[in-house]
């Protein structure tokens, strides 16, 4: 959180647009055969043969949905690519290209923007995507990050919202609400380091679910696991508003009800001992937290025996008739009306 007054700032205006650019994304490798021109051209140009293109868009804006006070420029450039790709595998696609485009105020030197594109670079090279374009402007309001991600899909082999059936098992990848109380433990560090400059941030403790809060990965080996296990979900969708948005989201699309388990929901130890600290019901964070980034699907009962042993992979809920409703049944065998309470844009 203590800013190096000594650190070198070369401005952007030294650069210009297009060399600043060309400095950014000199080091990027194309690494897709579905790539023929990336960067360089009036556009790129791409050939996906016979498959399916999938294509996705995320804005991430300063003040909104990061704060540079606690999250690093080159975590930033890691995360704005996990949103993306985590809406591809999300349709059970291959990620292949990504393009960023940026807004940025002139508080920020040529060297903050090479940290940015740092974690870009990772991301890129941890999960196989070209970076493929983009653009850049100047902003009065600080950073503004949009980013693009296309995948490819066999026709037979996408996987929509809207596909789920009445007695198929509801089911989730890893663990849920450790973002969120990432978020609430960076937030009270911040606001100790405003009252005193001079502190250091005390995360000792807290390492799982800071990082999954500043550093989440996107679950393309849930894809790739599904695929060796011979199983093909019925319905899919990503975790970034929070688990009961989620549900709802399926269970609209697919014209379906749901019960939710409360007791099989999975949560980490330490989001548990977190929530205990914060007083916050551990529950009611992995229903509305949000930024989990995992896979919430459905799947077949046919495929219950393929999946069952798998600790990557939860049964947490029921899928039943749309007359039937979409309820939390708590661990006290009551049922709830399930809400969404997680992450509203355009709240007033």
């Amino acid at each position: 959180m203590i800013e190096d007054k000594n650190q070198q700032r070369t401005k952007l205006s030294d650069l210009g647009e297009f060399g600043l650019i060309d400095h950014l994304t000199q080091q990027f490798k194309m690494k897709q055969t579905s790539t023929i021109k990336g960067i360089g051209d009036d556009a790129a140009v791409l050939n996906f043969d016979n498959k399916q293109v999938v294509v996705t868009t995320d804005l991430l804006v300063e003040g909104v949905h990061f704060d540079l006070s606690y999250m690093p420029l080159k975590h930033l450039g890691y995360k704005a690519i996990m949103v993306n790709l985590s809406d591809v595998y999300a349709m059970n696609a291959r990620a292949t290209q990504v393009t960023v485009s940026i807004a940025v105020s002139n508080r920020f030197p040529l060297e903050a923007l090479e940290d940015l594109y740092a974690g870009i670079e990772t991301a890129a090279n941890i999960y196989n995507v070209d970076l493929i374009g983009g653009d850049t402007s100047s902003s009065n309001t600080g950073l503004l990050i949009s980013v693009t991600a296309i995948g490819e899909i066999e026709t037979e082999n996408v996987v929509y919202r809207s596909g789920a059936k009445p007695n198929d098992l509801l089911v989730v990848s890893g663990d849920l609400g450790a973002a969120y109380m990432g978020l609430q433990v960076l937030e009270r560090e911040k606001e100790v380091y405003k009252v005193n400059p001079n502190s250091q941030p005390d995360l000792e403790g807290y390492s799982y679910i800071i990082e999954r809060q500043l550093k989440p990965e996107a679950r393309q080996d849930i894809v790739k696991l599904l695929k060796d296990l011979d199983v093909k979900p019925t319905a899919m969708i990503d975790i970034s508003d929070g688990l009961s948005s989620e549900i709802l989201h399926i269970c609209k699309q697919s014209q379906v009800g749901c019960d939710l388990y409360e007791d099989k929901i999975p949560l980490d130890p330490q989001v548990i001992s977190t929530c205990e600290e914060f007083n916050i019901d551990s529950t009611t964070v992995a229903l509305n937290g949000g930024e989990d980034y995992e896979l919430l699907f459905t799947v077949s009962q046919n495929d219950f025996p393929k999946i069952k042993a798998n600790p990557s992979l939860t049964v947490i809920g029921f899928i039943k008739e749309e007359k039937e409703g979409i309820h939390l049944v708590t661990r006290a065998d009551t049922r709830i009306p399930i809400k969404a309470q997680g992450w509203k844009n355009f709240n007033d």
